[in-house]
């Protein structure tokens, strides 16, 4: 919870294994550019493997895209970071083709002012919302695997469960988990909160670029 002085609402990391921050508040706050959907605080993990690789680099990855299948940690088990009640449970949204190519990115970033205004499903994709209070606050996991999510609104939640599989749906260029913080579930005036990952010597957030092990 926060105090009322921006202090940062602690969460277990939601995943185990090796994972690459990207987009962290450490580096830049708006962390993805923007305050839109309560993106403040917001911060991705990328799943790699033991050589610090989303994916093996081929002739795909310069030129072309790539199926989500052929990257470490597509579905791999995403944890509740909190415990709470489930109140969004959204699953359906395709998994698309990952993007670690120049043609390929900048194709995609030409639709993105689509996306933005077809909501939150085109920018979450799959994804699970748990209330840590009645009021809040409001922490959203985004980019699932579609048909993984295990969990249906109104659902208790204790920290540590799965809750769904890491996946590529929605705005997303390759399979990661997109984690924030919000005061409202009204994605149209939620603000971001800041937030932190329980550790032995206390709550932190990982740097930009750094490989979190879980």
């Amino acid at each position: 919870m926060t105090d009322g002085h921006g202090a940062p609402i602690e969460l277990a990391y939601p995943f185990t294994g090796r994972w690459l921050a990207r987009n962290s508040p450490v580096r830049r706050v708006p962390s993805h550019g923007t305050h839109l959907m309560g993106t403040t605080y917001a911060i991705d993990f990328i799943p790699v493997d033991e050589r610090g690789r989303s994916a093996p680099r081929s002739w795909r990855a310069v030129v072309a895209t790539e199926p989500p299948e052929g990257f470490a940690g597509f579905g791999v088990p995403i944890l509740a970071p909190c415990s709470g009640r489930v109140v969004v449970a959204h699953d359906g949204e395709p998994d698309h083709e990952a993007r670690r190519s120049a043609p390929s990115l900048l194709t995609y970033a030409l639709t993105q002012a689509r996306r933005v205004r077809a909501g939150a499903p085109a920018i979450a994709g799959n994804h699970v919302v748990i209330a840590m209070g009645e009021g809040g606050p409001f922490v959203l996991l985004a980019h699932l695997r579609q048909g993984s999510v295990r969990v249906a609104v109104g659902d208790e939640v204790v920290e540590g469960r799965a809750v769904g599989a890491c996946g590529n749906s929605g705005n997303s260029t390759e399979p990661h988990v997109h984690l924030q913080v919000t005061d409202s579930l009204d994605w149209a005036s939620a603000r971001g909160l800041p937030l932190a990952f329980r550790g032995p010597d206390g709550p932190t957030l990982p740097d930009e670029s750094e490989i979190v092990r879980a």
